[in-house]
């Protein structure tokens, strides 16, 4: 299936289908070939960002915000054929979903406080000198600024 159309699918979906949906996708896009902690890390790292709403209300506002993660970085035409890792996708993304729902002191964080992330093989950031939370597979997670929940 392309990029194109998981995206499209995430616009006519229940929102919080929808978000299912969009966090399995960047698990996939940015995390499938690392290990199922890097892939959690990725999950936190666009749940978090949700949860300050700085980057939009909904997780596939916050996966597609201009320039953030792989779902506006790669092209539509993408195809995501690797069928196993998009399985294990789903899985890490319903399980990150389970666990950003339980209260704050409940949760178990792999990155704490981590708000960005980057694989510095392909991407040089120029918040790459913040404070660096954990080096996980070929990501390093930092605390570029810190999230907190908006107010409701």
């Amino acid at each position: 299936m392309k990029l194109a159309w998981i995206l499209w699918l995430a616009s006519v979906l229940p929102p919080q289908t929808a978000d299912s949906l969009c966090l399995t996708t960047t698990v996939y896009l940015e995390a499938r070939d690392q290990s199922v902690r890097g892939q959690k890390a990725v999950a936190e790292v666009a749940l978090r960002r949700r949860d300050s709403g700085l980057w939009g209300n909904t997780v596939c506002d916050v996966v597609t915000a201009r320039k953030q993660f792989a779902p506006t970085l790669v092209s539509p035409s993408t195809r995501l054929s690797n069928t196993e890792a998009w399985a294990e996708a789903v899985t890490i993304a319903l399980e990150a979903e389970r666990n950003w729902a339980l209260p704050p002191g409940q949760r178990k964080e792999i990155v704490p406080g981590a708000s960005h992330f980057a694989a510095h093989a392909i991407a040089s950031p120029t918040w790459r000198s913040a404070y660096q939370v954990a080096t996980i597979g070929d990501h390093t997670f930092y605390k570029v600024q810190s999230l907190k929940p908006r107010r409701s």
